[in-house]
């Protein structure tokens, strides 16, 4: 089985929606030959709280492997197919009401890694909060300097995190520039140095093949994960769904946004993105398989006792 560390459903069903619909989404990528995260885009805090509820029991019975809050504390400019109504400021209240949430419903450290943008006021107090609850920081949708981030990942590190995760690299930040590296700069810098892991979604959609596999061969296997960021219609066909409370529009097997046309997730499965990434991208398969398995696994440790 593959581990997937970001996905937001399938079949039609966003993930924390309902129990029911959960577990289905969460059934399918099981079939489909992978365990799941399931990731929340970013929503106003009580429906969050809702959410983390209802995906409680499922980590807690091993259904899925945790849970991952992308937002809602993104940069506006680069928050993607996120609700701009629903973006905050960090905010460390959120970080303990969601972990106490988890532990109320019965799975204790549920929630595994949390994306946010590192430039927003506040971040540096929400990191450590997030290492408090044995979350790991995730950095995404996000405009910062490089020197942010860089700064954001050595007060993780600092603060008792094993490596920060950035959120898969290339989208929604600024892309690389020679005068300017930004995100793309220093998580590649930082992972280089085994200090952070970075998500590539390889769906033929968000990065280019020769883009993944020079990745690979800068970086190696053992700092890339290997994401699908699946959202409801996956294993469904073309037609209009919801991301959060946002319309998508999937045509050709590509989802986006109907206001604005921001790529909205992927409609692949991870092992999708793996065969996709030794095809098109022209990965050895023992690379591939490392990037979706032992990779991710080091960010979920002792959690794939429940599998």
């Amino acid at each position: 089985m593959l581990l997937d560390l970001h996905c937001h459903g399938a079949l039609g069903a966003n993930f924390g929606t309902d129990e029911a619909t959960s577990r289905r989404a969460a059934a399918y990528h099981r079939s489909q030959g992978a365990y799941v995260v399931a990731s929340l885009v970013s929503a106003a805090p009580d429906r969050l709280e809702q959410q983390v509820r209802v995906l409680a029991p499922l980590v807690a019975d091993g259904t899925i492997l945790g849970i991952h809050l992308e937002g809602p504390c993104l940069a506006h400019d680069r928050r993607g197919a996120h609700d701009p109504g629903a973006l905050i400021d960090p905010d460390c209240a959120l970080v303990d009401r969601l972990a106490d949430a988890v532990a109320e419903a019965g799975a204790p450290g549920a929630i595994v890694h949390w994306t946010f943008a590192p430039e927003l006021p506040g971040a540096a107090a929400f990191a450590k909060a997030l290492v408090r609850h044995g979350i790991r920081p995730a950095i995404g949708h996000t405009a910062a300097s490089a020197a942010q981030v860089r700064t954001a990942i050595d007060l993780a590190l600092d603060a008792g995190s094993g490596p920060p995760l950035i959120t898969h690299l290339f989208n929604g930040m600024p892309p690389l520039h020679h005068r300017d590296g930004g995100p793309v700069a220093a998580a590649l810098a930082a992972a280089a140095q085994g200090e952070v892991i970075v998500e590539l979604i390889a769906d033929g959609v968000h990065v280019a093949p020769e883009v993944v596999g020079m990745v690979f061969d800068l970086l190696g296997p053992e700092h890339i994960a290997l994401v699908s960021d699946a959202m409801s219609a996956t294993g469904l066909g073309d037609g209009d769904y919801l991301l959060g409370e946002l319309a998508v529009r999937v045509s050709e097997g590509v989802a986006r946004l109907v206001d604005g046309g921001s790529i909205a997730g992927s409609t692949s499965s991870l092992p999708t993105c793996r065969d996709w990434a030794i095809a098109t991208a022209g990965l050895d398969a023992e690379l591939a398989d490392q990037a979706a398995t032992a990779t991710p696994g080091v960010v979920l440790g002792s959690r794939l006792g429940l599998v």
